[in-house]
């Protein structure tokens, strides 16, 4: 059917949906009414629809076009988003991707210093766990979980991946518990949370207690709770539910306002951490390049480099 309608006819439409008037229509748009009215009469003879009630010169949409309106606006709105870095003297637009774990607990609160030194800088976060998406090429810079080695972007260490159990102060305090005093066979009776791992290199509790260098006597425990996300886990242990399983550069904020604190004494560092990437085939713009350099002087500062 779209092949037999003029796409003009729609931009009609939409002018006189909002204007609710023919005569401000074709003023908006540098045509006569008598034209806004042949464009709206051809587009209800295609459709086979009435889109106005038309009352004298009063106007209002009936079912359809109230329907129809939502769409074709919601799809102009989308192409007038989607032209935006074509028009000239626009802000350039950064698009950075990251896993919802790094989003959410590491990289949200540094863009959000970003946006405040550097406010004619946009700034687009694609959030994703899908190893696809996080490395496309489509993006300006990313945050990979990664040994340091990628075939098309050049990565920057920001964290290396240190796991340890970590719990909110209420939660021990209530069991009466001395986090330092926790034996892993302690930490394997108590209440664990965890998550799935979406990413084969990704460690939860089972495999955290097979890497110590002392594994448990006694059986590997089934976790208390378990959810989708990582995310989902440190928010369980935020509110007290039980020890999760801490990303320590991930979690240092938490850790730094005392929200959560560190179990026991065993720690492992997998080998992995997040690396931000910059394309290794092409120049960054200049505000990409900026966002780049602030986020790893952010990191070295906070780290005391």
């Amino acid at each position: 059917m779209l092949e037999k309608i003029p796409l003009e006819a729609f931009r009609v439409f939409d002018a006189a949906c909002r204007a609710m008037n023919f005569s401000r229509a074709g003023r908006e748009l540098n045509i006569t009414q008598a034209a806004v009215s042949r464009r709206i009469k051809g587009l209800e003879d295609h459709l086979g629809t009435l889109l106005f009630t038309r009352r004298g010169r009063n106007l209002a949409l009936t079912a359809d076009g109230e329907r129809l309106f939502q769409r074709v606006r919601a799809t102009l709105e989308y192409l007038e988003e989607s032209l935006e870095p074509f028009r000239g003297g626009a802000p350039q637009i950064i698009s950075i991707a990251a896993s919802g774990s790094v989003s959410h607990l590491w990289l949200g609160r540094r863009l959000r210093d970003f946006g405040k030194q550097s406010p004619n800088i946009s700034v687009r976060l694609l959030t994703t766990d899908a190893p696809g998406e996080l490395s496309s090429e489509s993006n300006d810079l990313v945050i990979l979980y990664s040994t340091g080695e990628h075939p098309r972007w050049n990565l920057t260490l920001l964290m290396k991946e240190v796991l340890v159990p970590v719990a909110s102060p209420e939660y021990l305090e209530q069991r009466g518990l001395d986090p330092r005093q926790l034996t892993v066979e302690d930490i394997s009776r108590l209440d664990l949370i965890d998550y799935e791992r979406f990413n084969a290199h990704w460690i939860s509790f089972r495999q955290w207690f097979g890497r110590l260098p002392q594994p448990l006597k006694a059986r590997l425990p089934q976790p208390r709770l378990s959810f989708s996300t990582y995310i989902m886990a440190v928010e369980a242990a935020l509110r007290g539910e039980g020890i999760a399983l801490g990303s320590l550069g991930l979690i240092d904020e938490h850790l730094r306002s005392g929200t959560l604190t560190t179990v026991g004494g065993d720690r492992i560092e997998t080998g992995f951490g997040y690396y931000l990437g910059a394309p290794r085939f092409r120049t960054l713009s200049p505000e990409a390049a900026e966002l780049h350099q602030r986020l790893l002087s952010a990191t070295n500062s906070e780290n005391g480099a």
